[in-house]
């Protein structure tokens, strides 16, 4: 009975130390968030440790030790392989996906003994749980510098968007963009020509996002510059065409859809060219809306492609919108806001305060689409003849 129960006390103790050397491995693998020096610490403690001949992690390229020239083969999800010369042990992910595979070079004077084997288990297991926590690290990391570098973008593109439009007697004019995720492709902007007239423009790149983002702030460069020419809108918009063309086939792939104004204020005239966006719309007293439609194709699509500007009275008491299909695409389940919706808003603003109009056009949306997330950019300018330029203060 006394021999029985001593070799219990030594199982027990021996069981004991099994599981304190265990924890300590453990606590060398887990201390450290770098996915290399995991690995490296594994390695260490198995020929250190248990003195194995040699360890590696062959799809990383790591060994520690002498390793024999025949390589074991794959062993399968969870599984142990020795072909002779080499044991493999595989570690696997949360979801049983095998991350890399460690191959142990065991004495070859002796075979393992059921210590070893169960240190060996127990190591790989928890190898992998730190070799996955180290890669989720490693993911973390670059996704908060993705998002810091999104976040740095989404200024910058703010920062070129008019903050304050130019101040004309007798006109009110205000804009507002909202991007789908942290920047997106529309674009709008203001320019005060050098003969007091004013150029506006509303313009959508296909698709959102980064790469959208990237071809807007191209377009607003090669816009800016070409406007500061005071070019008629139809060469403006034919040179904007043919610009983006030769950028290439990744820029016709992002073809840009655009209107662009002119305003005459002290004659209380406007002129448009529309290159394959969405109608403008133009209210003016005792008349009916008119739609401002498109005079060619999207800037980008076609490299030759003309395109015609048309004149309008713009009188006191007129107004214009410009927008982008962010928000006639503003959706409430399958049905979507549309352009008829947005006509009757714009039109049932009496107020000539661009500001205001643009808060009604937005509260609509928003009432309509419920709470449903945004699912395009949102941008539009606003444009009102407040007062005839004579008796403006």
């Amino acid at each position: 009975m006394e021999r029985a129960g001593s070799r219990e006390i030594l199982n027990l103790q021996q069981q004991v130390a099994r599981l304190q050397a265990l924890l300590e491995v453990s606590r060398q693998v887990h201390s450290t968030v770098d996915e290399e020096e995991v690995l490296k610490r594994v390695l260490r403690i198995v020929v250190r440790e248990l003195e194995m001949e040699g360890a590696a992690f062959p799809s990383e390229g790591m060994r520690y030790g002498e390793m024999p020239a025949r390589n074991a083969a794959t062993a399968a999800e969870g599984e142990t392989k020795n072909d002779g010369a080499q044991l493999s042990y595989a570690l696997a992910d949360r979801d049983g996906i095998v991350m890399t595979e460690l191959h142990v070079a065991p004495p070859e004077d002796r075979e393992l003994s059921l210590y070893e084997t169960d240190f060996l288990e127990g190591l790989t297991l928890q190898a992998a749980v730190a070799l996955e926590n180290a890669r989720n690290h490693k993911r973390n990391l670059e996704f908060a510098r993705l998002q810091r570098d999104l976040e740095a973008a989404r200024e910058i593109q703010r920062s070129l968007t008019p903050l304050q439009l130019p101040e004309i007697p007798g006109y009110s004019a205000a804009c507002r963009t909202e991007a789908c995720y942290q920047v997106g492709g529309d674009y709008l902007d203001v320019v005060l020509l050098q003969d007091g007239s004013l150029l506006m423009t509303v313009a959508d790149v296909a698709g959102k996002g980064l790469a959208s983002a990237i071809m807007a702030s191209s377009f607003r460069s090669a816009f800016r510059a070409m406007a500061a020419s005071g070019m008629p809108l139809e060469e403006l918009a034919a040179r904007m065409n043919r610009h983006h063309w030769l950028e290439g086939v990744e820029a016709r792939r992002r073809y840009v859809t655009a209107i662009v104004a002119r305003l005459y204020p002290a004659k209380g005239r406007i002129e448009v060219v529309n290159a394959g966006h969405n109608p403008g719309f133009l209210v003016r007293p005792g008349e009916a809306p008119q739609l401002l439609n498109a005079s060619g194709t999207p800037l980008g699509l076609l490299e030759h492609m003309a395109y015609a500007s048309e004149s309008y009275e713009f009188p006191e008491g007129s107004r214009l919108l410009f927008y982008t299909d962010g928000l006639t695409e503003a959706a409430r389940g399958k049905e979507e806001f549309g352009p008829e919706k947005l006509l009757d808003c714009f039109c049932g603003c009496v107020q000539l305060e661009s500001n205001v109009i643009l808060d009604a056009l937005w509260a609509a949306i928003a009432e309509f689409s419920s709470g449903s997330p945004q699912g395009d950019d949102m941008t539009a300018l606003a444009l009102c003849h407040t007062e005839s330029t004579e008796t403006a203060p």
